[in-house]
């Protein structure tokens, strides 16, 4: 604490010598004149002491018949003295202050923790829909609002938390990683749940664990039509429905249904072919604006520009409204080429093989498939008529019980051995209880 009152205060490094060093000393004692860090070096002394007190020295200095001289100067008078003296550089500094008091009331960056179902790009879009963005007022911002906004217009998030950290603006968020089983197993024993079809198609495979088959092989079904239905009734002695049960339909069922594709590819393309000249030139960037810094006019007719830019930060979370980087300026020509029929035959190959692996990601099957390939001067055709299949079903809760006719009725206790429990088709030969379509090579 001493340290910094002298700092402030000011005080000098003095050479003393002359007759009587040490009554000097002894005087300076009885007259309150504060020295300090005395050091011998025999012919002399040196020690400090503060502005006031040097200048209380001159009638001592007199009286004891010694000299001194400035070594050295230190405090906070000293550098204000110099600053005046360097009126550009005190301006410079001054403004830079003002600059950094205003804008760290700004908020500069936005970054999210623990997400991974949301994306980024999706969650900076949701802040603009809430007025929250970069380069606006801490003030405006009204973090527990948002943390319920996020909570409630998204059910995949359980828990958020929102926190300003110098002019970031983090956001904490933990997703739900396990789906609501229980919440299922509930809406299956107090409702039931169907199976319904995806999209539209025959039935060419199917076998039901629970629940009543609404549909039998061979059947051709229309996007949203119930094939297992979720409520099974429970049967009087005179074969009248008493009751319901509810249960979660449970069944393997494939849709066959054909689809046709067509992927056009030109024999002459437009290829970019880079001269090696190029250019570099220096960006600067306030907020959304920028400033590009290159030497001399762009001699390029055509031109790529690439680069990155980077963002001022002082401290870990205090980003500044800057940005600065470099882009490099790449000179190159259009050249139309013509692809060669291996070339060609290859696309093709790729075409396909693409086409192949999506379907296999998606678990659907090829069961019949007729492709061809139309060529011309320009370009060349492939058109794929495929006979498909895939297991396009998913539950949703059973809405209203079936209204079963005696036909159906009688068709439900064969199949399902008048057990209300499960349907199970069997095959006309009585081997396996499963039921698969013809499939076509």
């Amino acid at each position: 604490m001493l340290h910094w009152v002298q700092y402030i205060r000011g005080y000098v490094t003095i050479k003393v010598w002359g007759y009587s060093t040490e009554r000097l000393l002894n005087l300076c004692g009885n007259h309150n004149i504060l020295v300090w860090d005395i050091v011998d070096h025999g012919d002399y002394n040196t020690m400090n002491v503060s502005v006031q007190g040097f200048f209380a020295l001159k009638p001592l200095l007199k009286k004891t018949g010694t000299k001194a001289s400035v070594l050295k100067r230190y405090g906070l008078p000293f550098f204000m003295s110099k600053m005046g003296r360097r009126k550009i550089f005190v301006a410079g500094f001054l403004c830079c202050m003002l600059f950094w008091m205003l804008t760290s009331g700004y908020i500069w960056n936005i970054r999210f923790e623990g997400n991974y179902v949301l994306t980024d790009d999706v969650l900076l879009d949701y802040l603009e829909e809430k007025n929250v963005r970069v380069a606006m007022k801490k003030e405006q911002l009204q973090i527990e609002e948002l943390e319920t906004a996020l909570r409630e217009d998204y059910d995949v998030i359980t828990w958020t938390s929102v926190q300003l950290k110098g002019t970031t603006l983090l956001i904490y968020i933990k997703e739900n990683e396990m789906p609501d089983y229980e919440q299922d197993r509930q809406t299956a024993e107090t409702q039931g749940m169907d199976l319904i079809a995806e999209r539209d198609g025959t039935v060419s495979y199917i076998i039901t664990r629970s629940g009543v088959p609404q549909v039998a092989l061979g059947d051709t079904v229309q996007k949203g039509d119930v094939l297992v239905s979720g409520a099974v009734p429970v049967y009087n002695e005179d074969t009248t429905i008493r009751k319901y049960q509810y249960v979660e339909s449970d069944a393997d069922i494939k849709l066959r249904y054909t689809e046709s594709v067509s992927v056009k590819k030109d024999i002459l393309y437009e290829e970019k072919i880079y001269s090696g000249r190029q250019k570099v030139m220096f960006t600067l960037g306030i907020n959304d604006r920028e400033i590009n810094l290159r030497l001399g006019r762009i001699p390029y007719a055509e031109y790529d520009v690439s680069g990155e830019k980077k963002q001022v930060k002082l401290l870990d979370h205090l980003y500044l409204p800057l940005f600065y980087g470099e882009k490099t300026i790449q000179e190159y020509e259009m050249v139309r080429q013509k692809h060669t029929e291996d070339e060609m035959n290859m696309m093709m190959q790729d075409e396909w093989q693409k086409i192949m692996t999506t379907l296999d990601e998606k678990g659907v099957q090829i069961t019949k498939k007729n492709v061809t390939i139309k060529k011309n001067e320009k370009n060349w055709v492939l058109n794929a008529r495929l006979q498909l299949e895939e297991s396009a079903v998913r539950l949703v809760p059973t809405s209203t019980e079936p209204a079963m006719s005696e036909e159906a009725d009688s068709e439900a206790d064969s199949q399902h051995g008048g057990s209300p429990d499960g349907a199970q088709q069997e095959n006309p030969s009585g081997g396996e209880n499963a039921a698969q379509g013809e499939i076509v090579d």
